[in-house]
C-alpha cells in the first residue's frame, strides 16, 4: 500500500511539473495596485506621495512531503526501515516570516541485538506485559513497529531572499520551529504464534561490533514470526482524547532548502527533529534495572517537499518568501538614473533651452519662434535677422538680402498682377502652417500643469491672429488603468484645456473640436516612465475634414470617477514635478 501511494505521488508530481514548465519564472514581477492590500497607498507610493508601497496579496502554498522516518530511542532502529508522508499549508506573513500548518503520519521499526531481561532477573522489563519472560534468563530482544502522527503549527524563518545584487533567488534556505499534538501506537513482536515467549537462548554473536550486531539481528528474524501482536505500554497520567488514545504535546524543529521550479512549483529537502515527553515510542523505557536512562525517545524525519502555489497570478503574487523586498527600491533607483537631467542651458540665448531648441546656434538677437528656429516673417527663405526687408511684398522675386525686386513705377501689368495675386489668395491663409504645441499631464491627472501655460498662450495667439481657424483639441493617456477609464480621463483633459482657452483668452467655444482617444494612439511605445509621460498629452491641430466634436464617453467622464484632479491629501512631502526631472 505504501509503495503504491509513493508511485502515485511521483506520477502526479511529474505531470504537474510538465504542465507548468512554461510558466513565467524569472521575469520581473508586475505588481499592480489591485494586487496589494491597500491599492490607494500603493498608488500614492508610485506617484511619490508615500514613502512606502502597500503589502502585496500573495499566494498560499500547499505542500506534500514524503521521506524516511525513524525513532532514536532505547531500541536500535532499523535503517532503512520506516517511512513518513504528509501535507502542509503555508502562508507568508511578510518576506522573512511565515506560518505553516503541518500534518505528518509515519511508521518506524526497530530490533535490538542486545537481550533484555525481566525485572525479576535484574532487567528493565518492569511492565506487566513482560511477565512471561520472568523465568527466562535468555530474555527478549525487543522488536517494535510504531505508528506515529502529529499536527503542528510552525513558524518558518526564511533566509535567502534579501538580495542586493540580483532580482530573484532560485534557492531558499529556511528553518522552522513549531509546537503541536502527537499520538502513537507501538506494537511489539513479543510472543510466537502460540502466545508463548520466544526462546532466544541459542542466539550467539558479539553485539559490540557492527558485523556481530547484523548477524544477531538475522538470527532474531529467523526465530520471530514478524507479527506485532502486542500493544506497547503507554505512559500514564498524560493528556488524552478518549480512553484509548494517548496524545502528547510535541516540539518540532526543522531546517531545509528549497529550489524554485517556476512561479507555481518549488521542491525542497528538509530534516525534522520531533521531540515530546514520551519514552515509550518504541514500547520500552528501561534497558536494565541499572540502565534507567532519563532520555526521551526522539523522532527524525528526512523528507522531500513539493510546494504548490495556489491562486490566480493576475490577482496575487508568489509567496513573499520568493520575492525580493528590495526590488521596488532598486527599480526606483534605476529609473532615476535613466531620467534626463534638467539642463537649462541656452547656448544661443534665444530664450529656448537647448533641450527644446531645434536650432541651437541662432545668432544673438535673432527673433525665433517657440521651437527656437529663426523667424522668416515674409516667407522668402531668408531669416528676419538677415533679411533687409523682413516684410517684402508677396509675389516678387527677392535678392540675396531679402529685398523684393519692385520697379519704381507701377504700370497696368503690375496692377493686373497684384489683382491676380489678391484674387488667388482669397479664402487662403497661412494660418494652417503655424506650429501648434502639445502639453503633458501627470499620471492620472487632468489638471493643466503651470509649466504649459506658455504653450496655451501661443495657441491662443495663433487663434487670435487667424480668426477663421478651427482647432482640434485631442486628449490622450498612457496604457495604465482600464480602457473605459482612460477614455474618460482623456476627455476631461481635452475639456479642461478648451475651458481654459475660452475663459482665459475669450476664444469662441465654437472654434474648437473637442476630441479624445484614450490609450489607443500612443506616441511612444514602451513601459518606462518617460514613455508613459510622452503619451499623457493633449495635442492641437488645425481641424481637418474628418475632425468632429466628440460627445463625452458613457463612463469615466465625471471628474468624481477616480479623477485625481479633485482629490486632496492632508500632507505632502513631495514638492515639484518628478516627471519633469526636478
Amino acid at each position: 500500500m505504501t509503495r503504491r501511494l509513493f508511485y502515485i505521488l511521483i506520477i502526479i508530481t511529474s505531470f504537474n511539473l510538465k504542465g507548468f514548465s512554461q510558466d513565467d519564472t524569472w521575469t520581473k514581477s508586475n505588481i499592480t495596485d489591485e494586487m496589494t492590500l491597500n491599492p490607494e497607498q500603493n498608488k500614492n507610493w508610485r506617484m511619490g506621495q508615500n514613502k512606502y508601497s502597500a503589502k502585496p496579496k500573495n499566494a498560499w502554498e500547499l505542500g506534500v512531503h514524503f521521506g524516511h522516518f525513524f525513532i532514536d530511542g532505547d531500541v536500535d532502529r532499523t535503517i532503512p526501515g520506516g517511512y513518513g508522508l504528509g501535507l502542509h499549508l503555508r502562508k507568508a506573513i511578510h518576506y522573512v516570516f511565515s506560518l505553516r500548518g503541518d500534518f505528518f503520519y509515519g511508521v518506524a521499526k526497530g530490533i535490538d541485538p542486545q537481550s533484555w531481561s525481566h525485572q525479576n532477573l535484574g532487567g528493565g522489563l518492569v511492565e506487566g506485559l513482560y511477565d512471561k519472560y520472568s523465568n527466562l534468563p535468555s530474555g527478549w530482544h525487543p522488536s517494535h513497529r510504531t505508528q506515529y502522527g502529529y499536527l503542528s503549527m510552525q513558524a518558518v524563518i526564511n533566509i535567502g531572499n534579501l538580495l542586493f545584487h540580483k532580482e530573484r533567488n532560485k534557492w531558499n534556505w529556511y528553518t522552522a520551529l513549531g509546537v503541536g499534538l502527537s499520538s502513537h501506537k507501538a506494537s511489539l513482536d513479543l510472543y510466537d504464534a502460540s502466545g508463548n515467549a520466544y526462546d532466544v537462548s541459542g542466539i550467539t554473536g558479539d553485539f559490540d561490533t557492527k558485523a556481530g550486531r547484523k548477524d544477531i539481528v538475522n538470527q532474531i528474524k529467523d526465530i520471530y514470526d514478524g507479527k506485532y501482536e502486542t500493544e506497547g505500554y503507554k505512559k500514564k497520567g498524560i493528556f488524552r482524547i478518549g480512553d484509548k488514545t494517548n496524545v502528547h504535546a510535541v516540539f518540532v524543529a526543522s531546517m531545509g532548502i528549497s529550489r524554485k521550479i517556476n512561479k507555481r512549483f518549488n521542491i525542497g529537502i528538509e530534516h525534522q527533529v520531533i521531540a515530546s515527553d514520551n519514552d515509550y515510542l518504541d514500547g520500552i523505557q528501561f534497558r536494565t534495572a541499572l540502565d534507567q536512562t532519563n532520555n526521551v525517545d526522539i523522532s527524525h524525519y528526512t523528507n522531500v517537499r513539493l510546494g504548490i502555489n495556489l491562486g490566480n497570478f493576475n490577482k496575487v503574487t508568489e509567496p513573499l518568501y520568493w520575492l525580493n523586498p528590495l526590488d521596488a527600491g532598486m527599480n526606483d533607483i534605476a529609473d532615476l538614473k535613466q531620467r534626463p537631467v534638467l539642463d537649462l542651458t541656452d547656448t544661443d540665448a534665444d530664450g529656448i533651452i537647448d533641450m527644446l531648441d531645434q536650432e541651437v546656434n541662432t545668432p544673438a538677437g535673432a527673433p525665433v519662434d517657440t521651437r527656437g528656429i529663426a523667424l522668416d516673417s515674409d516667407g522668402d527663405n531668408i531669416a528676419d535677422y538677415k533679411d533687409k526687408e523682413p516684410y517684402s511684398p508677396p509675389g516678387y522675386v527677392v535678392n540675396s538680402d531679402g529685398v523684393a525686386d519692385v520697379k519704381c513705377c507701377i504700370n497696368m501689368e503690375d496692377v493686373n498682377k497684384a489683382i491676380d495675386v489678391k484674387v488667388n489668395a482669397k479664402g487662403k491663409s497661412d494660418c494652417g502652417k503655424w506650429f501648434l504645441p502639445m502639453i503633458h499631464f501627470d499620471l492620472d491627472r487632468d489638471k493643466i500643469k503651470p509649466e504649459f501655460y506658455g504653450h496655451l498662450h501661443h495657441v491662443a495667439n495663433v487663434l487670435k491672429m487667424c480668426p477663421d481657424v478651427c482647432v482640434a483639441v485631442v486628449g490622450h493617456t498612457d496604457v495604465r488603468s482600464s480602457n473605459n477609464y482612460n477614455q474618460g480621463l482623456s476627455y476631461r483633459r481635452s475639456e479642461n484645456v478648451v475651458n481654459y482657452l475660452v475663459s482665459t483668452y475669450g476664444i469662441d467655444r465654437s472654434r474648437f473640436k473637442l476630441m479624445y482617444g484614450g490609450e489607443e494612439m500612443l506616441l511612444a511605445p514602451g513601459q518606462r516612465e518617460k514613455e508613459h509621460y510622452m503619451n499623457r498629452r493633449v495635442e492641437f491641430r488645425v481641424c481637418g475634414p474628418d475632425d468632429a466634436e466628440m460627445a463625452a464617453p458613457a463612463v469615466g467622464s465625471s471628474s468624481m470617477e477616480k479623477s485625481s484632479s479633485t482629490k486632496s491629501t492632508k500632507t505632502s512631502k513631495f514638492i515639484g514635478n518628478k516627471n519633469s526631472g526636478y
